[in-house]
């Protein structure tokens, strides 16, 4: 009976789990970016449901790649990292130990972030059309020029983000752990119960800033979508992919959105996901307001350059410092 039980709410919270994301995308783009710009927008089913079906549908191109099916396997894997990451947060996975653990989620959202790297590094055409320039031919004007492929700068990018961009999302994630003393998500979820949200003391508010600032970096959205440029047509390490293994990336995208605000749910108010708890209605309500005030903030929010990211980034680190300095005290 009691694997049974297990069993219903693993399974049933990952399913309404995957019914919301699909939804996530839209309700941003629908209620939040559409009515800031006084226009209708598109039905809410449109970025989430109706755009991976579209592009599942169409013609399978194999891009100019050392290694397409790997290339080409990445948002699936992408995809199955960040299913990962919402079962070990489910109650019912907490006996896995040091696998149930921040240091677990840590190196789960490292996982996900490496994958920009490989998706620019390994893809060497430029929509989906091998384009070798400048020409090698003998005689040609500059044949010792290097050629570089608009993926190669999003690598660069990319690596930007995992050494220096992604630190507050990180450093929020030990603010639980600083309070509670312990990285085990069973014993944050225990302390919050008994004492109370970790979200209502101050090392909790700010820890809970500094989580939704590495939030949005981790989602790449404005101002710090730095894998994203006008270079390669806002796409960033995604431009090469095409057909199904685009439906990949918005499913990833829109499932990333929810488990990121599971994560939030769970380690600063002490409600971790599972359908057969009541408390499940908070976690969606937090997985639907995350996306709003995304949408508020990258809507009225300048594009950073370097100049402006690095910066911002250093500061809200040090907010996540004194946000855990401030557990001890």
């Amino acid at each position: 009976m009691n694997i049974t039980y297990s069993l219903i709410g693993v399974i049933g919270t990952l399913v309404v789990a995957f019914i919301v994301s699909l939804l996530l995308p839209g309700i941003e783009r629908k209620f939040i970016h559409a009515r800031i710009q006084q226009r209708v927008g598109p039905p809410i089913t449109s970025p989430g449901i109706m755009a991976p079906i579209k592009f599942f549908f169409k013609q399978t191109i194999s891009p100019n790649s050392p290694m397409p099916g790997l290339y080409n396997s990445l948002p699936l894997i992408s995809l199955i990292v960040i299913m990962v990451l919402l079962v070990i947060l489910i109650p019912e996975m907490y006996f896995l130990g040091a696998f149930a653990s921040v240091i677990a989620i840590v190196g789960l959202l490292k996982v996900e972030e490496i994958m920009y790297m490989f998706m620019g590094s390994l893809s060497k055409s430029i929509l989906s059309v091998r384009m070798p320039f400048p020409d090698m031919a003998k005689g040609a004007k500059h044949p010792e020029t290097p050629r570089t492929f608009l993926e190669e700068l999003s690598t660069l990018r990319a690596f930007r983000l995992i050494a220096f961009g992604s630190f507050p999302v990180y450093i929020a994630l030990f603010v639980s752990v600083a309070v509670t003393g312990s990285i085990y998500l069973a014993d944050i979820v225990a302390y919050q119960q008994q004492n109370g949200p970790i979200l209502f003391t101050v090392a909790g508010a700010l820890g809970a800033v500094v989580f939704f600032i590495g939030y949005m970096i981790l989602l790449n959205e404005y101002p710090f979508a730095i894998l994203k440029t006008k270079a390669d047509v806002i796409e960033g390490p995604y431009l090469e992919y095409a057909a199904k293994y685009r439906s990949y990336v918005y499913l990833t995208r829109g499932f990333l959105m929810f488990v990121l605000a599971t994560l939030f749910a769970t380690l600063f108010l002490g409600i971790a996901p599972n359908i057969l708890n009541p408390s499940f209605i908070i976690t969606l309500v937090v997985a639907l307001l995350f996306p709003m005030i995304m949408g508020v903030m990258s809507a009225f929010s300048p594009i950073f350059t370097y100049k402006q990211f690095y910066p911002t980034v250093a500061a809200v680190s040090i907010l996540g410092v004194l946000a855990i300095v401030a557990a001890f005290l």
